[in-house]
């Protein structure tokens, strides 16, 4: 018997890793329905290549105007920028549609670009048509987020879409959210835009997944390299337009104090949001609130209905959509056929373009404080990059680096970095950590080229500590 299975979202990663599991399979008809103009998915379009593009740009500047043998800062031409970006992000977005299409061409692939609802639970309307699919799985992305915050109506509110096709920028800005969106973007403007920028921390530091260290330096280095005012332990009060155009943001501080910051651009970099408006959700019987998605990737409320990527608001990331677009797919036919379902549980793994991505934030694994919140006894070691002179001849001396590794039995649990090329050795870290490879038989050999030296750094100081626990 033939299942019928229609994808809302079909051009994002989430929607084509559930198309491409499910394609081939002789027993599935696909609904590909997508309203993207041009089409492409978020990421391509609106998210990780083309913020890694203007980011690029910025870093080039930053790392000019900061080396003492060179000479002169050069500065950074937006609309070059922008240009560069958009001839890219095209063909991106070219090569992921005709992916697309070439399954369309199937006799057992639809491909719909109109918008698609619900208008009772199960069926869908999409333009003309009534489809009434054995399953639906949801993949439409996220939108950026804007609080509702009192006045901010009456001002003009960029968000990281406004910057990504920036070709002129003000002299001053203030920032509200100094998540992964705040922590990549910031530093762009500083460099490519020379903007005085204010930045508002809720918290006494950022990056809330890591341990305090991490987001300690990240702090300092944005002050002191980046030249960015960060406020910590401060809330958006009110938003106010001033005569100029500007904008007048209020700021209360923990200990009760306010103080007015004013900028000619208000930006606000206050994370995503799931795109489920228009999806008429409620016509379907779901409600999007917390644990509206359970780990099987299907609706609480319908197990018909599977959400991945940006869309069930678990965790915004490209990879863990892909993934959790193939784990659904093989959950679907998994309850088509009466079989046990399979939690979607990965391995946490995420990388924070920081510091222009010349000081990335990585993380594999468990950090320190999720290690022993999960009650291993672990042994935790750290290192500075200024302990290995190779980050100091590259004339990128700032940043750490840890090592988490069961205290028992040697298991390498967890990587954390923030240094030049962390985001790279974050990949040879996520096999260690997968494979559960005991740190006292990671091999400790010379390599080039030799930034990874601060790995084997913390390969021998965690070996030599497990050893002496376990004498």
């Amino acid at each position: 018997m033939t299942i019928h299975v229609a994808i809302v979202g079909a051009y994002g990663s989430a929607g084509t890793a559930v198309a491409d599991e499910l394609v081939d399979h002789p027993d599935v008809r696909l609904t590909l329905i997508d309203d993207g103009d041009p089409g492409g998915g978020l990421c391509i379009l609106r998210g990780c290549m083309p913020s890694k593009e203007v980011l690029s740009a910025g870093a080039h500047r930053f790392q000019a105007r900061d080396d003492h043998r060179l000479e002169g800062t050069p500065t950074v031409d937006l609309e070059a920028v922008v240009e560069t970006k958009e001839r890219h992000v095209t063909n991106f977005a070219e090569h992921r549609r005709a992916a697309v299409h070439e399954w369309a061409e199937r006799d057992d692939v639809d491909l719909l670009r109109e918008t698609a609802r619900f208008v009772a639970p199960g069926t869908l309307a999409v333009g003309d048509r009534r489809l009434d699919p054995d399953y639906v799985v949801i993949a439409t992305g996220s939108s950026p987020f804007v609080p509702d915050l009192p006045g901010i109506g009456d001002v003009d509110v960029a968000t990281s879409a406004d910057v990504l096709d920036a070709t002129d920028l003000p002299d001053s800005g203030v920032v509200m959210g100094f998540g992964y969106v705040g922590l990549e973007l910031v530093p762009y403007l500083a460099a490519a835009g020379e903007m005085d920028l204010t930045v508002i921390e809720h918290d006494a530091r950022p990056l809330d997944e890591a341990d305090p260290a991490f987001g300690d330096a990240l702090l300092e280095l944005y002050r002191e390299a980046y030249d960015v005012r960060v406020v910590t332990e401060a809330y958006e009060e009110v938003v106010e337009p001033l005569a100029d155009g500007g904008v007048r943001l209020v700021v209360q501080y923990a200990d009760g104090t306010e103080e007015a910051i004013e900028a000619e651009q208000l930006y606000a970099f206050t994370g995503r949001k799931p795109a489920l408006d228009g999806l008429g959700l409620d016509a379907a019987g779901l409600e999007p609130d917390q644990g509206w998605v359970a780990d099987t990737m299907q609706a609480t409320d319908d197990e018909r209905v599977f959400v991945v990527g940006d869309a069930n608001g678990k965790e915004p990331i490209l990879h863990v959509a892909k993934e959790q677009g193939a784990r659904a797919a093989e959950n679907l036919l998994a309850h088509d056929a009466g079989d046990p379902l399979v939690p979607y549980d990965n391995v946490h793994h995420h990388v924070v373009f920081s510091g222009l991505g010349v000081y990335p934030y990585a993380r594999v694994g468990h950090s320190e404080a999720s290690a022993e919140a999960a009650g291993i006894d672990v042994v935790s070691v750290r290192r500075q990059a200024s302990d290995d002179g190779v980050f100091a001849t590259k004339d990128v001396p700032e940043g750490l680096a840890s090592l988490v590794v069961d205290a028992t039995d040697g298991t390498v649990l967890g990587y954390q970095g923030l240094h030049y090329h962390a985001d790279v050795m974050a990949k040879t870290m996520q096999v260690i950590v997968e494979l559960g490879l005991d740190v006292r038989e990671v091999p400790d050999r010379s390599y080039h080229p030799t930034t990874p030296e601060i790995l084997d750094g913390l390969f021998r100081e965690a070996a030599a500590a497990v050893r002496e626990r376990n004498r």
